[in-house]
């Protein structure tokens, strides 16, 4: 017996089209990098070379953390890993490196803006936060939402990437 929708159900609207792009890894890296600036920023001035470092590093780190756990669910789903698999996965997963880039660059060019440490810390926190709405804001457009959600959207990710600010004002 099919299933028919009642009156109190929420009818589904048209389906969006995600298959043109992926933009969470870019997104969840640009979070990622903010959360790391301002967290670098609460121990105090780092020099500008070990906040690039720790910026790369760190996303680094995360793409090869959800590079393997994507591996083990596949062998949990007891599916063989295979090397085009591999080069796939990790080639998804690598907008989380790629969202650290822009921040690195910001801290590494910050002495030809004139800034200290704390200014290239607060300029890579902009850029990331930036970035992050940035890609949301893209990928929802591609994906053919309406201009309701792609506000939403927006907004939702500027009030994420405000939050981490509001962290490292308040641990200042």
């Amino acid at each position: 017996m099919a299933h028919r929708a009642s009156a109190h159900e929420p009818h589904p609207g048209p389906a969006l089209d995600t298959s043109r792009t992926d933009y969470t890894g870019a997104i969840y890296g640009s979070l990622l990098a903010a959360s790391v600036v301002a967290g670098a920023g609460a121990v105090g001035p780092h020099p500008r070379a070990e906040l690039v470092a720790l910026l790369l590093c760190t996303g680094v780190v995360f793409w090869a953390a959800h590079a393997y756990v994507r591996f083990i669910g596949n062998r949990l789903r007891h599916r063989s890993v295979t090397w085009g698999e591999i080069r796939r996965v990790c080639a998804g997963e690598w907008p989380i490196v790629q969202a650290a880039f822009l921040p690195a660059v910001a801290v590494a060019i910050s002495p030809i803006l004139g800034l200290g440490a704390g200014g290239a810390g607060w300029l890579a926190l902009g850029v990331a936060v930036a970035q992050q709405v940035g890609w949301a804001t893209v990928m929802v457009i591609r994906a053919g939402a309406s201009h309701g959600a792609v506000v939403s959207v927006a907004a939702v990710n500027l009030v994420l990437g405000l939050v981490i600010v509001a962290a490292k004002v308040a641990l200042h």
